[in-house]
């Protein structure tokens, strides 16, 4: 059974967001032509318009070398938390007489 979603490569999503903004043809003729609902086309197209800027100002870099960071300082926190895993589990005493 096929999915009522269709899924858009990135490509095609700026391609039809492209034309849209060139506002050469209507939002039925793209419709009609790639196969998109006429609200998909003006939801990618107010998506471009807003992502553009950030294209232009350098925060894609910042962004970027932050989210390296955040990698790290998690990485970090994983292997410092085996390692007090591992020192409970070695120094907790599971004898059978616990309760009695």
């Amino acid at each position: 059974m096929k999915s009522l979603r269709s899924k858009y490569p990135p490509s095609c999503k700026a391609k039809v967001a492209l034309e849209a903004v060139k506002e050469e043809k209507t939002s039925a003729e793209l419709s009609s032509q790639y196969q998109v609902h006429p609200g998909q086309i003006r939801n990618w197209k107010g998506t471009l318009k807003k992502g553009a800027v950030d294209l232009f100002n350098g925060n894609r870099k910042k962004a970027e070398d932050n989210k390296e960071e955040l990698i790290q300082e998690l990485y970090r926190q994983i292997g410092q938390l085996k390692a007090e895993l591992g020192w409970v589990k070695k120094n907790l005493d599971l004898s059978p007489n616990v309760c009695g």
